[in-house]
């Protein structure tokens, strides 16, 4: 297995040549990327043409392939975009070249984001670099595969209902969601808008907030951005850390029916993780939150009402791919999406468009918007008394690709933790628990609005009592 050089500094000259080789030895069957280019980065260039300075100066990183970087492809994972190039940068990606960063790839996903394995890729499935007979989770599995390999320090994905988080669980990494509106979504290709914002994978805490702060504040070219409002004095939890233990003061709440469901693993790793918080200082407290049992029905719902409005404009006329033969505008618009869709995009198209059908959106998509305003206001309320709501991830570890047991709803219904951060538009972050038959298992701490600082401080803590591992085969070299 060939070493990386260690990360800091523009790789030129030789330190690229040992980095190329390597990113195409790991890269070999690993699917993590659709787009890999390390000697030809995108770097954001000051007025003399040199590379940007910043805080994440000479670090390069991936992206997934559903948010635009200038000149590279944009394929949603899908056929419908096969040899798309953006013309464009998303803000958050724009934002990390001016800080120093450089974007040497584009990562595979499940298409255009729908799914939680990265088996949904029109291109090839993604593997999990623990167990390549295992998936990375999804949709931003290649990102995930990609931190975890080593081959970046830091990768960009998109959550929805849990597409940064889940990967970052079965991958042992760090995976946050932000605010809705905390990052721009300028640059997104949409899914379900309302649901989705760009969020980071990376293998420290540190660095996964590093990049959220480059990346986070109001975009003029998105106006569901903002900049995030100053926490009032009087609402900052104090911690008196010290002999107590550094998250004296604290206090984690657990709702009722967690550990409902869990593989033996994910529970032992749940169980772990907070006792390593109690052993730190923080009160552990159990909540109710009964509008929970409706947050996979009402997400989907939602998720796949949007989801056939955004993908409405996909019809090969201008741009992507389009059939040839058509003797009408329907014909190639039928032909197009036929060939060029995935199975699961067409499968939630459909049910978006039955549920926004005229007389059945009173019966579905209003209700399921009903339950969205009361899940929100149940979270808000329970996370003003708290630090942060703790729960599993996701009710397994990685699961062996092709599964029956996780087939394609049971991996829907298995969204119940990570749904909720969504439909609330609060802030969550996955973070490494212990290792369990060989394999990560992960803790989500969800937050009040604009609290991820907080979360990350909990999470530093944590990493302390619990350090995250690498995959044994990288573990030596990953300098991330």
């Amino acid at each position: 297995m060939s070493h990386l050089p260690p990360w800091g500094g523009i790789l030129v000259g030789a330190r690229l040549e040992a980095y190329s080789r390597v990113l195409e030895e790991r890269e070999r069957g690993l699917g993590a990327f659709l787009e890999l280019d390390p000697r030809n980065p995108v770097r954001a260039l000051d007025k003399d043409g040199k590379a940007a300075t910043g805080a994440l100066a000479g670090l390069p990183f991936a992206v997934k392939d559903n948010i635009a970087v200038e000149g590279m492809g944009l394929s949603c994972g899908s056929r419908i975009l096969d040899g798309f190039r953006s013309p464009y940068s998303a803000t958050c990606v724009r934002r990390l070249l001016e800080a120093g960063a450089a974007c040497i790839g584009k990562t595979n996903l499940d298409e255009f984001g729908m799914g939680s394995s990265s088996e949904n890729s029109a291109y090839k499935p993604s593997l999990n670099p623990w167990d390549r007979d295992r998936v990375p989770g999804g949709s931003s599995g290649g990102s995930a595969a990609a931190v975890a390999a080593g081959m970046v320090p830091f990768a960009l994905g998109t959550d929805t209902g849990g597409s940064v988080r889940q990967p970052a669980a079965f991958c042992g990494l760090y995976g946050l969601k932000p605010t809705y509106g905390a990052v721009s979504r300028f640059g997104l290709v949409a899914y379900a808008s309302s649901l989705e914002t760009a969020g980071v994978m990376a293998r420290t805490v540190d660095l996964a907030q590093a990049v959220f702060v480059a990346m986070a504040g109001r975009d003029p070219r998105d106006r569901t951005s903002v900049d995030a409002p100053g926490e009032e004095a009087a609402d900052r939890r104090a911690h008196t850390g010290g002999a107590a233990g550094p998250l004296a003061g604290s206090r984690i709440a657990v709702p009722s029916g967690s550990l409902l469901g869990l593989e033996p693993g994910v529970e032992r790793g749940f169980r772990n993780a907070i006792d390593a918080l109690r052993d730190a200082g923080a009160e552990v407290v159990d909540i109710e939150l009964p509008s929970l049992a409706h947050v996979v029905p009402a997400y989907y719902v939602i998720a796949t009402a949007e989801a056939s409005a955004n993908l409405a404009r996909f019809t090969g006329i201008s741009y992507g791919a389009r059939m040839a033969g058509a003797e009408s505008h329907e014909e190639l618009v039928l032909k197009t999406r036929s060939a060029g869709f995935g199975d699961e995009v067409k499968l939630r198209i459909l049910l978006g468009t039955y549920v926004l059908r005229s007389g059945f959106q009173y019966r579905y998509y209003h209700k399921a918007q009903k339950l969205r305003s009361l899940i929100a206001g149940e979270l808000a309320a329970a996370a003003l008394g708290v630090d942060a709501i703790a729960s599993p991830v996701f009710p397994t570890q990685a699961f062996r690709r092709g599964d029956p047991a996780m087939d394609p709803f049971m991996q829907k219904l298995a969204d119940r933790f990570t749904c909720a951060a969504n439909l609330a538009g609060l802030p969550a972050l996955a973070m490494p628990s212990t290792l369990e038959g060989g394999l990560p298992t992960g803790i989500q701490l969800m937050g009040r609005a604009f609290g991820e600082d907080r979360l990350f401080a909990i999470a530093r803590v944590l990493a302390d009592h619990i350090p995250p591992a690498a995959p044994p085969l990288y573990s030596e070299e990953c300098p991330a």
